[in-house]
């Protein structure tokens, strides 16, 4: 059961990661980036491509990809997704909807539907005496370098005057406002940032899960539950739900193998039906 548990955790790890640029996006742009998976992909196969054409290490691909497409994402939201949020919020749903099927279809048609192999870094190939069971390094690593950027995130939002901006930005953008700040300003950074997390996991995920143009939109369902189940636009909320829903996914698929695929669904609407607002939300926004 404590192996399961660790398993969910690890998994947990890139639900987090992932949620917690998701949520930051939605609360500053109340945009539901349906591309945020497409650049988990990109981020993966970013890895993939430095080390097959360029001979770029693990380890500076964990650096250089996400620094990449943040800059993309960046470009992106100047170029289209401002222009768009002004108007109807479906809009930017529909966009980006229509960017996930279009940078996946463009990486079926360069790499095809099978799955590419990416090595484990050297220095992480081996196992880790955890005490009660031995488990792989990597998985570990997985699991302290997500916790370590949640935690670092986390210190910069609330102990940081730029961090107390940003998140007053993404869980009140309109008292913020009211108060002098431009919060249109840290709405692009914000937004590259975002799109660097989703790639940070990617680049994560590649030595331990397949790297293939599907990879995304098999999990940002999940992912969007994750953000449900915590507070849509609440940071803290996100984090610890992708944990939570790791676990769940995990002891579920050992206990009830059955309902694996719908226990973190279940969850959800138990949460919804309980507090409509998420865990961490703000009841008042559903008012």
């Amino acid at each position: 059961m404590l192996q399961q548990a660790f398993n969910g955790l690890v998994g947990g790890a890139f639900y987090a990661l992932l949620a917690l640029g998701l949520s930051v996006i939605f609360g500053m742009l109340g945009v539901v980036n349906l591309a945020h998976g497409a650049f988990y992909m990109l981020g993966a196969f970013g890895a993939f491509v430095a080390l097959d054409s360029f001979g770029l290490s693990f380890w500076l691909s964990l650096v250089l990809v996400p620094l990449l497409l943040g800059v993309a994402g960046i470009i992106l939201e100047r170029l289209f997704i401002r222009r768009l949020t002004p108007l109807d919020p479906l809009y930017n749903f529909l966009f980006t909807f229509g960017l996930a099927l279009i940078l996946q279809d463009l990486m079926k048609r360069k790499y095809g539907v099978n799955s590419q192999p990416y090595p484990r870094p050297s220095q992480l190939s081996g196992t880790i005496n955890l005490g009660l069971f031995t488990y792989p390094a990597y998985q570990v690593f997985v699991l302290g370098t997500s916790l370590l950027v949640c935690g670092a995130v986390w210190v910069v939002l609330t102990r940081t005057r730029v961090g107390m901006i940003v998140r007053a930005s993404t869980e009140r953008p309109e008292l913020t406002r009211a108060l002098g700040i431009d919060v249109g300003r840290w709405v692009t950074p914000v937004f590259g940032f975002g799109i660097a997390l989703a790639a940070f996991a990617g680049v994560l995920a590649a030595p331990m899960r397949a790297v293939n143009p599907l990879m995304g939109a098999d999990l940002i369902i999940t992912v969007f539950a994750v953000v449900v189940i915590g507070g849509l636009g609440s940071v803290f909320g996100s984090v610890a739900a992708g944990f939570v829903v790791g676990l769940v996914s995990a002891l579920g698929n050992f206990y009830v193998p059955a309902l694996s695929q719908t226990l973190v669904f279940i969850l959800m609407a138990a949460v919804l039906l309980w507090r409509p607002a998420g865990l961490f939300g703000r009841e008042e926004a559903f008012r």
